[in-house]
């Protein structure tokens, strides 16, 4: 005869883990659709803290979701944001969307680790893995964000020590982690400004609380990845399983909750080694 089969703890997985994983958002965000009972397993409410197998049927609004047998590690994409392109799914307006670049998913969909404004160019992450994009972005964890930036005129030490210091928004103060001079021609003059937040347009209003007016803006770092020089604008590039395992450990080490901001260590050149996909 035989015996019935057994579920251990390491072949199930809490459902609103996983289903941050399949991309579909943060893990609290998971537990509200929960709650709200958007989600069901084997035809029934899910309730939370519920766990579930590769042989459950998982459904969020009646679509199904697709279970691994094993946690599967996240994908992640490096685009390079070219100015004119908004981050959005649908625009009333018809622009041109970062999303229409991607390749295509099944049973995942991928997510903007953070925005870039329409005029702002340069570094913009997408993952498969809402847990992941959600540590990324969230303002406790404090993710530094590296940029060039082009204004009209020269700042003065008073000027620098100012966005250092701290400068008051209409959302509350902002200040730059550091900021270095990097030359300029005529009347134009770049900077390399890091900071560890990244609120709504917030380079450029800082810039122009203390009087200049940026002309160009650039990301060139999130956290641990850089934007490779031979990435074109409109190009991605993903990065393999190797590489992914090793920015999620790297996150474990520079990330926790109760870390006071600081600079965050530079990538690993293994997460700089992917070639880049001409879209």
């Amino acid at each position: 005869m035989r015996r019935p089969r057994i579920e251990t703890q390491a072949e199930s997985q809490k459902l609103h883990k996983l289903l941050a994983h399949a991309g579909l958002g943060s893990r609290r965000l998971m537990e509200t659709w929960i709650e709200a009972g958007r989600v069901t397993v084997n035809g029934k409410p899910a309730a939370i803290g519920a766990r579930v197998t590769p042989r459950d049927h998982l459904q969020v609004d009646g679509r199904d979701v697709r279970i691994a047998a094993q946690e599967q590690t996240p994908r992640v994409l490096i685009y390079h944001k070219p100015d004119g392109e908004i981050v959005t799914r649908d625009d009333p307006q018809g622009r041109e969307t970062v999303f229409e670049r991607l390749p295509r998913l099944r049973g995942a969909r991928w997510l903007a680790i953070g925005r870039l404004d329409v005029a702002t160019s340069g570094l913009l992450l997408f993952t498969t893995s809402g847990e992941l994009a959600h540590r990324l972005m969230h303002p406790r964890f404090a993710v530094e964000r590296e940029y060039a930036v082009r204004v009209f005129g020269r700042l003065t030490d008073e000027h620098l020590a100012q966005l250092t210091r701290g400068v008051p928004l209409d959302d509350g103060d902002a200040s730059c982690l550091n900021i270095a001079d990097e030359g300029g021609e005529g009347s134009n003059h770049w900077y390399r400004v890091v900071m560890n937040e990244g609120r709504n347009r917030v380079v450029r209003r800082l810039f122009d609380a203390v009087g200049f007016t940026v002309s160009r803006l650039i990301r060139v770092r999130f956290g641990a990845l850089q934007l490779p020089p031979r990435l074109k604008r409109g190009q991605f590039e993903e990065l393999p399983p190797d590489q992914v395992k090793k920015l999620v450990a790297w996150l474990d080490r520079a990330l926790t909750p109760q870390a006071t901001p600081r600079e965050n260590p530079r990538a690993p050149d293994a997460l700089r080694t992917a070639k880049p996909v001409r879209s």
